[in-house]
This record gives C-alpha cells, sequence and structure tokens, in this order.
C-alpha cells in the first residue's frame, strides 16, 4: 500500500488545533486504519480534530492545497474512496445534550450510538440504534441506518430534525427544514459527499420496556426455526423486531438464532414468539426486560477492528424455495448470515434519499478472510446465495460494500439530485464520502 504524500501537509499542524498524524509519524500506522481491516486506506494524514472550527480550518486548508478530506468517525463504512485525501476523525465532538421535556438530543458528530443510548435511558428515552453500540449516530444517519425499532419508526435518518455542517468552502451553517430543506434531505441518508457533519439534532422515542435477546438452536434444527421465523413476521406488530441469524465460527459447530426485541412488555413478547416455545428446547434464551443501553449485548458485535468481506441483499418475498436457498447447504466459508424482518414504518412515506423500504426482508452475507484464497472464496459463495434469492436489485447505503456505488442502493432520481446537489456545494470535491454521489 503506497501513502502519498504532500509537501504542503507539514504546514497542517499550525492550521488546526487537533492531533495530526502523517506517514513519518509512529502512530500513523493506527491512526489511519479503518474498521474494516480488509479495506485499503492510504491517506497522506490523519486530523483529529479538537471541534466544529477546528474542522472549517481544515477544509479550508485542504480546499487551498487541491486536497481533499474524507471523514470517518470510528472507520465503519470506509471503502477505500478516502485514498490520497485528509482523514478526519470527529471522535472528540462527542458531546451530547438531552432534552427530556422535547425528547430531542444534540450530539456531536463523534458520538456512539451506544452512549447516546445510555443517554437518552437515563430518560426512559431511546434513539433508534442498530446492533452495534460502536457505530457513530452520523455515520449511521448519513447512510440512512436501519435500527432495532425501525419497524416502529423508520430509518435512522428520518429521525433527524437539524445538523451543524462546514461546507466544501470551509464555512459553517445550522441545517434545518427552514434554512436548507434540500441539503437536509440529503443528509437523511444520501452519503456523506456533501458536508461534513459536525452535530446532529435528533428525535428520542420513549421507552419504557423492551423485552429482547437471542434464542440459540443447533443448526440441526435449521428449518423447524426458519419456518417458525417466516410465521412470526407475517403477523408481527411493528414493536416486534426479529432477526434470523445462521452463524458458525471458526472451532464450533454451526448454530442457528433468532434475535428479538420488542417494545413492551416480556408477556405480549412472549406470546407474539409462542411459535419459539413450539420447537425443540434452545441451548440458551437469554431474553430478558432489558435497557435500551444494552441492546449491543444481543448480537454480541466485536468491538474492536478486523477484517471482513460483506454482501446485502433485499428480498422480496420469503418462500420455500428462498428458505431452502438459505439452509440447504452450509454457511460455511460464511461465518454468518442475517435474514432482518422489515416493513412497518420503513414501507412508509420518508422523506430521504432511499424513500420507503418496500421489501420486506434484508440479508447480510458475511465472512472473515483469513487469507487471498479464503476471500475469493468467501466472495464466491456470496454470489451464488445472492443469485439464488429474490433480491430486489437495491440495498441499504449503510449495507453497501466498497465494490458497490451509491447507484446500487438509491433510484437514478435520487442520484441525479444529489449530483446536483455536489456540484453547487462542492464543485472542486474537497469533501469525499465513503461513496460518491458524481461516480
Amino acid at each position: 500500500m503506497t501513502i502519498l504524500s504532500h509537501p504542503s501537509l507539514n504546514q497542517l499542524a499550525d492550521t488546526v488545533r487537533g492531533r495530526v498524524s502523517l506517514p513519518s509519524d509512529p502512530e500513523f500506522a493506527q491512526a489511519h486504519l479503518p474498521w474494516n481491516l480488509a479495506v485499503q486506506q492510504p491517506v497522506c494524514a490523519v486530523v483529529e480534530a479538537a471541534d466544529a472550527d477546528d474542522i472549517a480550518r481544515l477544509v479550508r486548508f485542504a480546499d487551498s492545497h487541491e486536497l481533499s478530506v474524507a471523514t470517518q468517525p470510528s472507520g465503519h463504512g470506509a471503502t477505500g474512496r478516502a485514498a490520497g485525501a485528509i482523514l478526519l476523525r470527529t471522535t472528540r465532538l462527542d458531546t451530547i445534550e438531552i432534552d427530556p421535556a422535547a425528547m430531542t438530543a444534540r450530539i456531536g458528530a463523534g458520538v456512539r450510538s451506544g452512549d447516546l443510548q445510555r443517554a437518552a435511558a437515563e430518560h426512559g428515552l431511546t434513539a433508534l440504534p442498530g446492533s452495534s453500540p460502536v457505530v457513530s449516530v452520523t455515520g449511521a444517519a448519513l447512510g440512512g441506518g436501519l435500527s432495532w425499532f425501525s419497524r416502529s419508526f423508520g430509518w435512522i435518518a428520518d429521525s433527524l430534525l437539524g445538523a451543524d455542517v462546514v461546507t466544501a468552502d470551509g464555512a459553517t451553517a445550522r441545517i434545518t427544514p427552514d434554512t436548507d430543506s434540500e441539503l437536509l434531505w440529503a443528509l437523511r441518508g444520501g452519503g456523506g459527499d456533501l458536508a461534513i457533519v459536525t452535530a446532529l439534532e435528533v428525535r428520542l422515542r420513549s421507552a419504557p420496556s423492551v423485552y429482547g435477546g437471542r434464542q440459540l438452536w443447533p443448526a440441526a434444527h435449521t428449518r423447524e426455526v426458519t419456518r417458525a421465523y417466516r410465521a412470526m413476521t407475517a403477523s408481527a406488530p411493528d414493536a416486534l423486531t426479529l432477526w434470523l441469524e445462521f452463524l458458525h465460527f471458526p472451532g464450533s459447530d454451526p448454530v442457528i438464532a433468532i434475535d428479538s426485541t420488542y417494545l413492551g412488555t416480556e408477556q405480549d413478547a412472549r406470546e407474539l414468539m409462542r411459535a419459539t416455545e413450539l420447537l425443540p428446547a434452545p441451548l440458551s434464551d437469554t431474553r430478558a426486560t432489558m435497557s435500551v443501553a444494552d441492546l449491543g449485548t444481543i448480537t454480541a458485535e466485536p468491538t474492536s477492528p478486523g477484517p471482513g468481506l460483506s454482501r446485502a441483499e433485499l428480498l422480496t418475498h420469503l418462500d420455500d424455495a428462498t428458505l431452502g436457498a438459505l439452509h440447504d447447504e452450509p454457511i460455511a466459508p460464511l461465518m454468518s448470515l442475517q435474514v432482518r424482518h422489515l416493513q412497518g414504518a420503513l414501507a412508509r412515506p420518508s422523506d430521504s434519499p432511499h424513500g420507503p423500504l418496500t421489501e420486506p426482508y434484508a440479508v447480510y452475507l458475511f465472512g472473515v478472510p483469513a487469507s487471498e484464497s479464503m476471500a475469493e472464496e468467501i466472495t464466491r459463495k456470496q454470489a451464488r446465495l445472492a443469485a439464488a434469492l429474490p433480491a430486489s436489485g437495491r440495498k441499504p447505503v449503510t449495507f453497501l460494500n466498497p465494490t458497490e456505488k451509491l447507484s446500487d442502493a438509491l433510484a437514478p432520481t435520487t442520484i441525479e439530485r444529489l449530483g446536483t446537489l455536489k456540484k453547487v456545494l462542492d464543485p472542486r470535491q474537497v469533501i469525499r464520502g465513503n461513496f460518491g454521489v458524481l461516480e
């Protein structure tokens, strides 16, 4: 991997107050890494900004030296498109202000989902958390974002009320429906290619009671479990979210799980999931009444970086042929195959680039490439499975992998609208998102 240099970068430390790491610095090797270590990211510098004004100074510096800035709060979603750019980390922008009466939160761009959940839970409230507590709220919202509670409240981005941004000319602005409805629309899931977000205002919801957890069975019971899953999702109320998980970790036997959350009582959740009571006894059942601050424990996703290869598809149905394609052969060399039940509020009108998500299910295929040959095997397996499934041909932005483009997620008219904004707001392409709206 070749790290690019630029003669002006030595002036960067005198321009910003935050920490600057250059390729010659010992900490650079760690500072520039993305979350997915399978992605190559040869950036020319890393800046951990001190605040929003620091980001404005950085953008003006980049513009004046014909450089670009790529923002990655935590490194999630990296695609390699940051190559040659100055990598901006917003981890120090971590303030959280909760207004319990208004049921809103104002958060810095570096705030992680788990941090917001803990702050909201103190007031009996919740944001819209995804499966991982270490993903930044801003990153998820800029990609639309799917949550445990999206069936009740829609995209994560649907809860975005306003944003503080730095534009490509280094100016700061507060974006609301009244000040710039077009840019706010774009920020609700159009990616991070139009402006650098420094803070968000998001709507919170009441969460007096949440019941959730994982039920786990040996793979020998796959057929019974998948049929029970399909039956439950066919009649699930919006408050109930069900994810089906095929899992095969190295050195262990394959298993199958149903992960669930319910915005309500244990009694009601168990009644709605009564189909699982008729299955063979699970290996484990972690379901319990829990705080919204603890939702990350359900799937227990890694909280430190590692390599991975992913592919996602949206499914138009889950009939017998689809279930057969999912479980008629082992998932190896994949580590996990997840099916998420969507619908509910996701299928309703949304003032966002993606719009309503009408497909009823999403499938996410993930493997860890321990070698180049295994990487090829994983990619082939993903392609075979995708070809056998009733895929709609599009996918959520946050589920795109580095080989894909925004046009794989968003409609042509949306891409054109975003492209028009990019040409107006950033004609010199100073700001570089993980996915480019003009590509």
